[in-house]
């Protein structure tokens, strides 16, 4: 690879992921009712949607898998554990941040973390719990196992929006840093 002075994150990514070795991302919602057939999951595939068009749009290669679960710990963490053993780079899950009984997405994200990336997720609370108090429930975190970045949002289609509104401005990166393609 070139040297990496004075050239863009989205540059060194795409120069970094290629069609033989794309960026891997992992959406994971979770959410007992949707995986059980109660309801459709609206909030995994809107997310998906968002990553697909941001990294598209760049001309990153991408292969993202999708995944559906119930509220349940241990599944979460055998899922993040092989995400993080396989060499993915970016899981995002949707569901399981709020303070129901089987929420639980925060505390398996921070047990498994190697670097806890906090500003991203107060960041999202403080701007939109201003006018929506409840946004200000939200647990949601962000960290990094090993080389492999999660970010675990909200379960609702708005939620989505606003996380990756904010998310998306900082990925590169963050993806740059953790890959070690960063200059600093």
């Amino acid at each position: 690879m070139a040297s990496t002075k004075n050239r863009s994150d989205r540059d060194l990514l795409a120069e970094y992921f290629t069609v033989t070795r794309p960026l891997r991302v992992v959406v994971i919602t979770l959410s007992d009712r949707a995986s059980a057939g109660v309801y459709e999951d609206k909030s995994g595939p809107k997310l998906r949607g968002h990553v697909e068009q941001f990294f598209g749009a760049g001309k990153i290669p991408l292969a993202v898998e999708s995944a559906l679960l119930p509220d349940d710990a241990a599944g979460l963490r055998d899922r993040l554990m092989a995400a993080r053993d396989g060499g993915v780079h970016l899981v995002f899950t949707t569901g399981g941040t709020g303070v129901g009984p089987r929420d639980n997405t925060p505390e398996v994200v921070l047990g498994l973390a190697d670097k806890v990336i906090p500003g991203i997720m107060d960041l999202v609370r403080l701007k939109y719990g201003a006018d929506k108090p409840c946004a200000l429930i939200s647990r949601s975190v962000a960290a990094v196992m090993g080389k492999t970045v999660v970010y675990a949002i909200p379960g609702s289609s708005k939620a989505v929006d606003e996380y990756m509104g904010e998310i998306l401005k900082s990925i590169e990166h963050v993806l740059c840093t953790v890959q070690g393609l960063d200059v600093h």
